[in-house]
């Protein structure tokens, strides 16, 4: 499929998705937005692909979201857009293949929370984040407030909301929104690199392990070790389990078939 906003590398079973709309810091507008909740649709679907990488085309990930889009709307306009952002986040998480958000540049406002839906982060030594919102009389809309909480805990996160503060790649890391710096030159083939590893796993098991991680952590443990204990049950159905375990045994690499 075409995509005006997004442009798209399949390689190696890795997708390198990026947000291109340079010339506005690929700020989240609503064409930009139904172009990713499409995209993220399509690699779902593609059995050629097991990890996706997202970033953003130039010197940005995301600035934020298109104030220039936002500033004449009514509350109900700014509220559908705001369901169409909240779409976008929850459908990446739906995705059973892993995402990595590779931080190129501003990850600001919507563009820090696109890069929270991702399953974790790697960051350019140029990176920068935070939820600016409070500087322009509003809040994040696209999750911000809940999954930055619960990234950070609620304190932190109300720090950096609260103030609107712009925090550095370094100060990210120690908070822990960002798993690993590298240089702006290396940051996209780190994380492809990384990416191909996962590609390397079975899909089934995959899968598995992020619904079991994502559905459970909001959840009592006993409901959480229930899905888990569900989830590893359901390994068992698939060859990859025989494959991986006699490919263990026997002191080889598996050759995993759920592709």
């Amino acid at each position: 499929m075409a995509y005006e906003n997004v442009l798209l590398e399949i390689e190696e079973g890795v997708a390198l998705l990026k947000v291109s709309r340079p010339t506005a810091l690929n700020s989240l507008n609503q064409a930009v937005i139904i172009d990713l909740i499409a995209a993220f649709s399509d690699l779902d679907a593609d059995d050629s692909v097991q990890a996706i990488v997202l970033t953003g085309e130039g010197k940005a990930f995301v600035a934020g979201a298109d104030i220039k889009e936002m500033l004449p709307m009514s509350p109900a306009e700014v509220r559908k857009f705001s369901t169409i952002g909240h779409t976008l986040m929850d459908s990446m998480g739906k995705v059973g293949k892993p995402i990595i958000a590779a931080v190129n540049g501003f990850a600001l406002g919507g563009g820090m929370e696109l890069a929270m839906a991702c399953d974790f982060i790697f960051a350019s030594d140029k990176a920068k984040f935070g939820q600016p919102e409070i500087n322009l009389g509003i809040i994040p809309g696209f999750g911000g407030t809940q999954r930055l909480s619960r990234l950070i805990g609620k304190a932190r996160a109300k720090e950096l909301i609260f103030t609107g503060a712009v925090i550095g790649v370094q100060e990210a890391k120690e908070l822990g929104i960002v798993n690993k710096i590298f240089s702006a030159e290396e940051l996209i083939a780190e994380a492809k690199k990384v990416a191909k590893t996962i590609a390397s796993k079975g899909a089934l098991s995959l899968r598995l392990a992020k619904s079991a991680i994502d559905c459970g952590y909001d959840v009592d443990l006993k409901t959480g070790t229930t899905i888990e204990r569900d989830s590893f049950a359901l390994c068992f159905s698939h060859e990859d389990q025989k494959e991986g375990m006699n490919a263990f045994m026997e002191k080889r690499k598996p050759a995993f078939t759920s592709k």
